[in-house]
């Protein structure tokens, strides 16, 4: 295969239409084929790139074709996704090649469709401006066409945020986050680690939380030395917090109730210096060999994988924990400019069966901790169901449990006037997340 980061791309964007995920199989196809980093770089910010722009880019080819995108094979429509999105939004690739690539990787699977597709892109070719021109009435299916978002998904962060500030969280979601990393204490410092690192000429910076860096030029990260001496983790900063708020101490008995992959799970026990005692639920058999395998790299071993569901009640573990982290299943909208296909795989009543879900395990939550003791909700999403609306009725429920102010755990530049802590990507340029501490005081 001549082209093979472009057929790469397409065959992933193919595999997410039967609900695969595109980190999962880009990883795969990237070790099947053996690709080179240039070639696994530009494969993923196709992929990536498309995902983030899907509905106008669909909304444009329907302009130029008599074939609607819905009515095309997977196959077909993505090729010409992926020209398209190269076309617009990628400048250093000449239109030509573009063009010409997919028309290649189309004969591939649908070699009669090859001039249907050359048909379309080069009649787009003709009409650029078009692109920028959203004859839409309609408010909210404007703005879903412009940032590729849901028409429900763009309803609902109105209702709650406002339409100026939603504008900006669609914007920000359609951005490249930067990559993040975790400094693993138990090894190295972060001083040391910074100049490993830059003598590797990686751009290396601070990052919000202390144990934070963030990196630019560092390719094939998973195969460096540092990474697989366990000197640090990949992590986005918000995805820190929980671990920070929840205060383990040394020598404390701590439940993680959905683990996998173990990254907060790993840092509780770095910052409890690995001497105490976590137990960590996942539901997926699979993911605790993840859990264990991260653990292991990092030189930890006070970690205790179990596969359990955090949904049902175990009487052996009540009143058993001095704290509890809930870092519960949610929709993860916080996490679309990661994982841009979450955007198209969920709907509303998705978050409405979640929030159940979430109530179900924090109640359970409430059993297991000591008197005194403490739990830590979060999620990596941005919806009030899933967030406010799950705390207040927990709450409501549970008289014995009051919420803790966790502004004295989190950075200066992170705190705020209210008790628990909601991330915005537009705002704090990390995940979307909520955090709440809830203390038990009978």
């Amino acid at each position: 295969m001549k082209d093979i980061a472009r057929y790469i791309a397409v065959k992933t964007l193919c595999d997410i239409e039967e609900g695969a995920y595109s980190n999962i199989k880009l990883n795969h196809y990237f070790k099947k084929y053996d690709m080179k980093p240039l070639d696994r770089a530009f494969a993923a910010e196709i992929v990536y790139g498309t995902l983030r722009h899907l509905i106008r880019i669909d909304y444009f080819i329907n302009k130029f074709s008599t074939i609607k995108t819905n009515k095309m094979s997977k196959w077909v429509l993505n090729c010409l996704r992926i020209a398209v999105y190269q076309i617009f939004y990628m400048d250093k690739v000449p239109e030509y090649a573009a063009i010409n690539e997919s028309v290649e990787i189309v004969k591939n699977k649908e070699r009669k469709a090859s001039g249907f597709v050359n048909g379309i892109l080069r009649n787009i070719l003709r009409n650029k401006q078009q692109f920028y021109d959203i004859n839409v009435k309609d408010k909210v299916k404007k703005l879903s066409i412009e940032y590729s978002h849901p028409e429900w998904m763009v309803n609902m962060f109105i209702k709650d945020f406002g339409e100026d500030f939603t504008k900006d969280l669609l914007a920000a979601n359609n951005t490249v986050p930067k990559l993040t990393i975790r400094v693993n204490t138990l090894k190295t410092t972060k001083y040391e680690l910074k100049e490993i690192l830059q003598n590797k000429g990686i751009k290396v910076s601070d990052g919000v939380v202390e144990e934070a860096l963030i990196l630019e030029d560092f390719a094939n990260i998973e195969k460096s030395d540092e990474f697989n001496k366990g000197l640090f983790t990949i992590q986005d900063e918000s995805s820190m917090l929980p671990s920070k708020v929840l205060d383990a101490k040394q020598g404390m008995k701590v439940l993680d109730l959905c683990s996998a992959p173990g990254g907060k799970t790993t840092h509780i026990a770095q910052l409890m210096n690995n001497n105490g005692e976590i137990i960590a639920f996942d539901i997926h058999e699979h993911k605790l060999k993840l859990i264990n395998d991260n653990a292991k790299r990092l030189g930890i071993n006070i970690i205790n994988a179990k596969l359990k569901d955090a949904q049902i009640y175990m009487e052996e573990y009540k009143e058993y924990a001095d704290r509890v982290l809930v870092d519960a299943p949610c929709s993860g909208l916080g996490l679309l400019r990661k994982k841009p296909e979450i955007k198209y795989n969920i709907d509303k009543g998705d978050i409405e069966q979640l929030a159940r879900i979430q109530k179900n395990i924090l109640n359970n939550a409430a059993k297991y901790v000591k008197k005194d003791g403490y739990i830590v909700y979060s999620t990596c999403t941005l919806t009030v169901e899933e967030n406010e609306e799950v705390i207040k009725e927990f709450l409501r429920n549970n008289d014995n449990f009051i919420i803790e102010d966790i502004n004295n755990y989190l950075p200066e530049k992170l705190k705020t006037n209210l008790p628990y802590l909601k991330i915005y990507p537009n705002v704090h340029k990390m995940d979307g997340f909520f955090i709440a501490k809830l203390k038990r005081i009978r």
